[in-house]
């Protein structure tokens, strides 16, 4: 009996030293990153943004819960190692432990500064880009040094907090003279507060991503997460996306059970699984004798929409182009599908709302609704032209199977072009428009040419070739946010991309193409350089890119500053230059008259892929009325600026179409 009595206590004090080395390694990580989140607020508060001292002390608290919450998991899954460990290595573990934790809150900063959100699933496109240019990127444009000190001055300070209340604590053997009813008594005390710590409530539901939002400010509630449960939540939404095997995934998670329930909420036919699919499908039909057009197509790297709202004589970011737009079709209202270059342009070619597609199985397997597919069957030659390496992302096999004839990269300009100089991303935007010329001139009169052109040079860090001259820029015109230093470099790359655009399109216009050529041309995403759009009345400019179409005898009609998105690209362009076949009814016609009271598919809202929607008093996280905030160029006084349930049910139903579609066409 003794021998059990003793190793009954030996138990029970293991488990206790256990337990109180959880609780001390808990509370330096929470401190730290609690320290990262009012640091991120204070480095991103934008100039004049004024926040409730309520709306503060809400994010505070939920970001405490947060950092509790991670903090006691990890505690919770040591516990099986805590209690037997030196303090040597216990010590070697906090340390570990905060470094990481650390290093991973600071990431998110940094990221939140780049793509304007915590770390979400495109932050494993370090591993699948180019992933030397993207950490090249890394050093030329972060405080790379900066920021591993003060990760080296948290981790210090969270390991000295740790020392000192060990010291004062001393984990290993308080209460261990206390009668063993009273360590019984702390030791489940302990246990059960380490559990809810973990859950992060007591009573209610577990903390989920769902309560990140706080507050009706998107900028606050994005200083709610800290980097590790960012990092998780990317990692679900990666891992859901990539799930092919269930076609009800993305449905389920918009709150639709069937296909059938959503098409039903749109007003489509909905008896089948058939008669779904069919209505995603279906098109006006053309006028007989509609003539074939040839479409240029260009996917600008971050063309952001902001900068041409300061336009003028003295801040001439435009160029060339701006002369061209006053007979083109410029959407001014318009919405990216994703903030990433591989995300829009998988979301344009294929109208999937997931990303990453086609980087593994489903990439080699040919999508019958790949725009590039679609224009073939319709008799097009088909081409993509880009200044970067088409290596990047498997661009050279993908896009072959995926209805390209023709794919020219960096590595064929330069070979066309031997003066071309090859850089981080690839050669200067100025060999694609050369290429594009000649390639044109070439075309068979009788087969019409879809080409779709991705640019790169407006693209971090922000270098041009070494004889272009500079153009001054008054940057007391600039009306936007000024705290990023790389805003002047970035607009001399932006004038430089748009400036070549717009020589093109005058030359075009001019030339033998004038009547049978549609050049059309959108932003892939907006950049950090011109802010975090904390401010409501700026928040509808975040995900903003142009969307401009330039052709003879246009018909714009009356869409021009309606709510739009790239979903409705290629449903606008298709019908433009007379192709009709089998292409997803993603989005809706913009050169169509919009009626006062439009059906759900033709409604004027735009939709961000990764779950956002907007309309034209605000926007908001789909499913999410709490997230709903009012944001628009031009807020109309006579509507309500409130969160709409159908307009929100309808958006969801759209995405989770497109999803299943995606999903339906690729099970196994």
């Amino acid at each position: 009996m003794p021998t059990l009595a003793r190793f009954l206590s030996k138990v029970l004090n293991g488990a206790l030293r256990g337990l109180l080395r959880a609780w001390v390694l808990v509370v330096p990580l929470v401190v730290a990153m609690s320290l990262i989140r009012w640091g991120q607020l204070a480095y991103f508060w934008p100039s004049g943004y004024q926040a409730s001292a309520s709306d503060l002390a809400t994010v505070a608290l939920q970001g405490f819960r947060f950092d509790l919450k991670v903090s006691a998991i990890a505690g919770f899954l040591l516990l099986l190692l805590l209690p037997w460990v030196s303090g040597k290595v216990h010590g070697r573990i906090v340390t570990g432990l905060a470094l990481l934790y650390v290093m991973l809150s600071l990431v998110n900063l940094h990221y939140f500064g780049f793509y304007k959100t915590p770390i979400d699933s495109l932050v494993f496109g370090l591993v699948e880009d180019d992933t030397n240019a993207v950490l090249q990127t890394i050093w030329h444009d972060f405080p790379v040094i900066w920021t591993l000190l003060l990760a080296a001055a948290l981790t210090w300070g969270a390991v000295a907090l740790h020392r000192a209340l060990v010291g004062r604590m001393r984990p290993d053997t308080l209460l261990h003279t206390r009668h063993a009813a009273v360590k019984l008594v702390v030791m489940v005390v302990a246990f059960f507060a380490l559990v809810f710590a973990g859950k992060g409530t007591i009573r209610e539901m577990a903390l989920q991503r769902q309560h990140l939002t706080v507050t009706t400010s998107q900028f606050l509630n994005d200083m709610v997460p800290n980097g590790v449960i960012a990092l998780k939540y990317a990692w679900d939404s990666r891992r859901e996306s990539q799930n092919l095997s269930d076609p009800l995934v993305g449905l389920k998670a918009v709150g639709f059970a069937s296909p059938q329930a959503a098409a039903q909420a749109l007003g489509l036919p909905h008896g089948s699984e058939a008669e779904v699919r069919a209505a995603l499908y279906r098109h006006d039909p053309l006028p007989p004798g509609t003539p074939k057009k040839n479409l240029v197509f260009f996917l600008m790297e971050s063309w952001s929409a902001e900068p041409m709202l300061y336009q003028s004589p003295t801040f001439d970011v435009l160029g060339r182009m701006q002369p061209t737009l006053a007979h083109a079709c410029h959407f001014s209202n318009f919405e990216s599908a994703q903030p990433g270059t591989h995300p829009s342009l998988e979301a344009i070619l294929f109208s999937t709302p997931i990303t990453p597609l086609t980087m593994g199985d489903a990439g080699r397997k040919p999508l019958p609704w790949s725009v590039a597919e679609v224009a073939k069957r319709a008799g097009y030659d088909t081409l993509f032209v880009t200044s970067a390496r088409s290596g990047w992302r498997d661009l050279n096999r993908v896009l072959k199977v995926q209805g390209f004839d023709e794919v020219i990269d960096a590595n064929n300009l330069k070979e066309a072009y031997p003066d071309a100089f090859v850089g981080l991303w690839g050669v200067w935007d100025s060999y694609v428009y050369k290429y594009l010329e000649k390639r044109m001139a070439a075309q068979p009169k009788d087969r019409p040419l879809f080409a779709f052109v991705l640019t790169s040079t407006n693209h971090p860090p922000y270098d041009l070739p070494k004889d272009y001259q500079r153009v001054p820029l008054d940057m007391a015109q600039w009306k936007g946010e000024t705290s990023e230093a790389t805003l002047v470099p970035n607009l001399d790359t932006y004038r430089y991309a748009h400036d070549l655009l717009g020589g093109f399109v005058q030359q075009v216009q001019k030339g033998p193409f004038k009547d049978n050529t549609i050049i059309a041309a959108t932003g892939d995403h907006n950049v950090r350089s011109f802010g975090v759009y904390a401010d409501p009345q700026r928040r509808y400019l975040m995900r903003q890119v142009p969307f401009v179409i330039w052709g003879e005898k246009l018909q714009c009609g009356n869409q021009l500053t309606q709510p739009a998105s790239h979903r409705d690209m290629f449903a606008t362009l298709f019908p433009l230059v007379g192709i009709d076949g089998e292409y997803v009814n993603a989005g809706r016609n913009l050169l169509k008259p919009l009626p006062a009271q439009p059906d759900p598919m033709n409604a004027p809202r735009g939709l961000f892929f990764t779950g956002e929607a907007r309309n034209a008093q605000g926007m908001w996280q789909l499913g999410n009325p709490k997230s709903f905030v009012c944001t628009a160029a031009k807020q109309d006084k006579n509507t309500p600026c409130e969160f709409n349930a159908l307009d929100d049910q309808q958006e969801r139903a759209r995405y989770g179409l497109l999803d299943w579609n995606v999903r339906n066409g690729l099970k196994k």
